[in-house]
């Protein structure tokens, strides 16, 4: 595949509390409308985008470097707080390896002024019920901070480049 495409039958490792996701996609989950027939992504309606593709050789570097999950982060405008929700999310995005909240909104930005984007993300609680007792922030940012320590150097080598085609390697 070349630096824009993914498996798609690729499913990811489930990530685990305190554990590194790096995103392979960056997923606006719930931008669209509800409809009779269910749920309607903004691009069913004809217009916008719901999907940015990080440089897959860069998610692939990063995601060996720190041990990582690769997977779909999905960004939502309302946190996960039922199993209902979470079930219906991973249904229409079975790749979902993370939920946040802020990736699409950069990964938007970042295409407007043509840079890639990386969604680096550390799992600090799971998807669904909010249950405070079983967060572990502390475990993630730990975690996140040792991941940006091994990828730091690894992104100072990193260019983006046009090659002769205009494909961004």
């Amino acid at each position: 595949p070349d630096a824009t495409e993914r498996p798609a039958t690729a499913q990811p490792t489930p990530a685990r509390l305190g554990s590194i996701v790096v995103a392979d996609a960056i997923v606006a989950a719930d931008l669209g409308a509800e409809t009779p027939d269910g749920f309607a992504a903004v691009t069913d309606l004809g217009f916008g985008t719901v999907e940015h593709l990080p440089p897959a050789p860069l998610v692939a570097a990063v995601a060996e470097a720190t041990d990582a999950v690769r997977g779909t982060v999905l960004t939502v405008s309302t946190v996960t707080g039922s199993a209902e929700r979470a079930a219906e999310l991973l249904r229409r995005h079975p790749r979902a390896a993370a939920e946040a909240m802020e990736g699409f909104g950069v990964a938007e930005a970042a295409a407007a002024q043509s840079v890639p984007a990386l969604e680096v993300r550390a799992i600090s609680n799971a998807v669904g019920p909010r249950d405070r007792a079983a967060w572990r922030i502390g475990e993630a940012l730990e975690a996140l901070t040792g991941a940006f320590g091994t990828i730091t150097p690894l992104l100072g080598t990193w260019t983006w480049t046009l090659d002769p085609e205009g494909t961004r390697q």
